[in-house]
């Protein structure tokens, strides 16, 4: 069994992560919790990480069994294929939502475009790309995991 990427209609990922699951089928929805505001309130809100995507775990002769689902759209494809996403990349992204410590990062001349190895905490050993350098925060790109990452500097020198 391999995991698969599912592209969804807008806005509908928990709903087709929930009909997935009713039908048997392993499914990771990864969800982060953001405040949204609006003129009289404050709400925290469980939103997904992926806009439109959902992983699904299962069998490729199963994969069209989805399809039964309202709201899946396709599969998300790699060089003509569905793209399979492998358990570790998978293992790392639950590794980091689960994770409530955030580490100190120090930024020492450091450039939009510049390649960076990481040494510590849920991301040890991936390569990064520096996309922006700001005052207090860095956003940097994870190739094998296809995302962007933002990290608050302590410092900037």
């Amino acid at each position: 069994m391999s995991w698969y990427v599912l592209y969804t209609k807008p806005r509908t990922e928990k709903r087709v992560a929930e009909s997935l699951e009713q039908m048997g089928v392993e499914v990771y929805c990864p969800l982060i919790t953001e405040i949204k505001q609006w003129k009289d309130r404050k709400k925290k809100l469980k939103t997904p990480l992926f806009k439109s995507y959902v992983f699904i775990k299962l069998e490729e002769k199963n994969r069209n069994r989805v399809f039964d689902v309202p709201g899946v759209v396709r599969y998300l494809f790699w060089l003509g294929k569905p793209a399979i996403v492998r358990n570790e990349e998978i293992e790392v992204i639950q590794e980091w939502l689960d994770c409530e410590k955030v580490d100190d990062a120090k930024v020492d001349h450091l450039n939009q475009g510049d390649k960076i190895s990481i040494k510590n905490g849920v991301f040890k050993d991936h390569e990064a790309i520096i996309r922006e350098v700001g005052n207090r925060k860095m956003r940097l790109i994870l190739p094998k995991l296809g995302c962007t990452v933002e990290v608050l500097t302590k410092e900037v020198i």
